[in-house]
């Protein structure tokens, strides 16, 4: 009889594991032999579909197509994402949407900048004839395409390579508005793919009349305008609607090159421009020949405006002061804008020439072609600005972006630094000698004449720009390490007002590092004020078209930050007048003036400098080529001390000239006939160039007593502002 006995609850347990596990083991089994057999069906399958030979190039051509294009269209979506966020604001249509005008000290106009939008006319009150001239010149398709126009790509393409060189361009009127609203005119890959994605944003979000409009009232025409209705009125001195068939052309052909085809700078030019708009016109079907031809006979002419374009220059760099401001919420949301400058309209007028007059009798010596200046009262006030000898053929401003070795003009900062830190005093030894620093291997710089004077006190040094003395400094500013010590000196750079980084490499010291004319001027009027912050500014003053006064710089010297101690500006004070009466820097000496600077020429006289001051203004100049190419041995002390010479004696003429902070009694400023001889000496020389306007010392008072009879009334809301090779003397 068989024996039955009752399984425990463990045996139950472990009996359905294994039951599980055999289950689990048999499915798994299963899945892969069904797994095996869908793989087989798909290879047989894909064996069936086994392309010819020439199919496997067509499919693999396709495949590394598609991932190159995928590949591409990641790296252009990553370069328009920095475009974009120039959109997100609200108020992205008003970015730009300033109207400025600039006033002098008398409430003379000097110039306008930004958009006359508030003049603005509707584009159905456009004449006809210029819309179709713009569309016919710069856009065909424009109503046809969506923002990028690949068949006018195309055909630019092909222009430009039977023509083997650039005579037709592929942007549509959308990208140009693109890159008017928020890109530059920076030509590189980078900024034509961020256009083609803003184009076609822009095309989503406005129609095509809202895009022309906006091109219209937006784009630049040359001589510092901005749009067709103040070009109007600029060249041909009418309103918009007014405009011949002959005008509309002219300056519909100003869209591709404003500079060269401004009427103002090259008739001639602008007139063929003209011809060819006239022609396109027909071309495109929007006229016939006949229609065209008395515009052909009689080409426009503008209205004359001789010495009119002063000062552009500085209006542009103070137009950017503005728009800094206006993004800084300080200027409400006014976008209409009448700003008091600080500018002298006479003594602009007076470098201006200046410049100029030495350049054309000293420049084919030199084999020198260009000059930059920037003087600014001790406040930061921008007095007089040339960035360069042509704002007609070049807006671009050496004074402010072109970035240029300064040379020993640059040695002041170091021996600032070491003031400060104890290194020296004006009256320490220092000692001529070689000096050698471990930047990964020896290297030794050398002064001028390749030789070594010995022993000197501080202030002789400076003087006569001796090179070892502030690499020695350099080294004890860092305590041994050369790369801390050029930190001390680039604390000080920051402290002055530096707005441009100098980069941080070991000739550094030696003014090897590039910076600009305004920054020099900046830096070295902290010394002429005493040690306090004066970064340049345009606008004194702002206010509305009403009167309301709804900014005003501060003018009060005593309340900008002190940067570096009194002390410090004081010494350098001394060591600057030494290089004018006793250095390098003789012949920038004023007739009863006494004047305080530095020369600075960099290797194989690529450029040449003088920065220096006097109780009154700094001024910081600069000779070069744009090219980068050598001069004809020309150094700090010559054309550039002359023209700050000339400038500033100019300057000082029917006003108190002031004592350089620190200096005793043996320097206090007199009266010298000679100073109003060398002012004019200039003028004489240029009796075509008219009579300059300056107010006489009792005109300026008047002008005071006016000032502040009008300070007594409210004025609406005020706010306050917030390479390595050794450089030669």
């Amino acid at each position: 009889m068989t024996e039955f006995r009752t399984l425990s609850t463990w045996e139950k347990l472990a009996r359905r594991l294994r039951d599980a596990d055999a289950w689990l083991e048999d499915a798994l089994h299963r899945l892969g032999e069904r797994v095996k057999e869908g793989l087989w069906r798909i290879r047989h399958a894909s064996d069936r579909l086994e392309p010819s030979p020439g199919g496997r190039v067509a499919v693999t051509v396709a495949c590394e197509a598609l991932t190159y294009c995928l590949i591409g269209g990641i790296f252009m979506t990553a370069l328009a994402k920095p475009a974009f966020r120039a959109v997100n604001e609200d108020d992205w249509l008003k970015q730009q949407d300033l109207a400025v005008t600039f006033v002098d000290q008398t409430g003379a106009v000097i110039g306008k900048r930004g958009i006359l939008h508030s003049e603005a006319i509707a584009i159905e009150d456009l004449p006809e004839h210029l819309v179709k001239a713009a569309l016919a010149t710069e856009d065909r398709r424009f109503y046809e395409h969506w923002g990028i126009d690949p068949q006018g790509l195309f055909r630019a393409v092909v222009a430009n390579a039977r023509a083997n060189g650039v005579v037709q361009g592929g942007s549509t009127i959308t990208q140009q508005l693109a890159k008017n609203l928020f890109l530059n005119n920076e030509r590189s890959l980078e900024r034509k793919i961020k256009e083609a994605f803003l184009a076609l944003w822009l095309e989503s979000r406005l129609s095509k009349r809202e895009i022309l409009k906006l091109y219209l009232d937006r784009a630049y025409l040359g001589n510092g305008v901005f749009g067709v209705q103040s070009a109007a009125e600029h060249y041909f001195g009418k309103d918009v609607r007014d405009l011949t068939l002959a005008e509309a052309a002219m300056i519909a052909g100003l869209f591709k090159a404003p500079s060269k085809f401004s009427p103002n700078v090259n008739l001639p030019a602008a007139r063929a421009r003209a011809a060819d708009v006239l022609s396109n016109m027909v071309e495109a079907g929007f006229l016939t020949q006949g229609q065209v031809s008395t515009a052909l006979r009689n080409p426009a002419t503008p209205v004359e405006r001789a010495n009119q374009n002063i000062a552009d220059y500085a209006l542009d760099f103070g137009f950017e002061e503005i728009k800094q401001l206006a993004a800084a919420g300080k200027l409400g949301n006014h976008r209409t804008l009448i700003v008091r400058a600080t500018i002298d309209p006479g003594l602009q007028k007076h470098v201006e020439r200046a410049s100029e007059s030495i350049l054309r009798q000293h420049g084919p010596n030199y084999q020198v072609k260009q000059a930059a200046l920037v003087m600014l009262d001790h406040t930061g006030g921008l007095r007089a600005m040339v960035g360069g000898r042509d704002y007609g053929q070049s807006q671009f401003n050496r004074a402010v972006q072109a970035m240029r070795q300064p040379g020993s003009s640059f040695k002041p900062f170091v021996y600032a630094a070491a003031l400060h830190d104890g290194v020296i005093k004006p009256d320490s030894i220092v000692v001529d000698r070689p000096t050698c620093v471990n930047i990964g291997r020896p290297w030794c710089p050398q002064n001028y004449g390749r030789s070594y004077a010995g022993s000197m006190p501080a202030i002789v040094a400076l003087a006569k720009s001796i090179n070892t003395i502030p690499i020695q400094l350099n080294e004890k500013l860092g305590k041994g390490n050369h790369k801390a010590g050029r930190a001390r000196v680039h604390d000080v750079l920051r402290k002055v007002g530096f707005s441009n980084e100098v980069r941080d490499i070991p000739g550094m010291p030696l003014g090897v590092s590039e910076v600009t004319v305004v920054d020099m001027a900046t830096g070295f009027n902290a010394f002429a004020n005493g040690g306090r912050l004066a970064k340049p500014y345009v606008a004194r003053e702002i206010a509305t078209p009403a009167g309301e006064v709804i900014y005003r710089a501060e003018q009060d010297l005593e309340k900008r930050p002190q940067v570096i101690p009194a002390y410090v500006a004081l010494d350098m004070n001394r060591m600057l007048r030494q290089v004018v009466t006793a250095g390098t820097g003789r012949r920038a000496t004023l007739p009863g003036v006494p004047t305080a600077g530095k020369t600075g020429t960099t290797d194989e006289y690529r450029n040449a400098w003088f920065v220096g001051y006097s109780g009154n203004f700094t001024t910081a100049v600069w000779f070069g080529n744009d090219d980068y190419t050598a001069t004809n041995n020309m150094t700090g002390g010559s054309l550039p001390a002359m023209l700050f010479q000339q400038a500033m004696a100019f300057a000082h003429l029917d006003i108190d000239a002031q004592n350089i902070v620190g200096l005793g009694d043996e320097d206090k400023p007199v009266r010298d006939p000679k100073l109003a001889e060398l002012a004019g000496a200039l003028e004489a020389n240029l009796p075509q160039a008219g009579r300059l306007y300056r107010l006489s010392p009792r005109g300026k008072s008047v002008l005071r007593e006016i000032e502040a009879a009008g300070e007594d009334k409210p004025a609406g809301p005020v706010s306050g502002l917030g390479t390595m090779p050794a450089p030669r003397s």
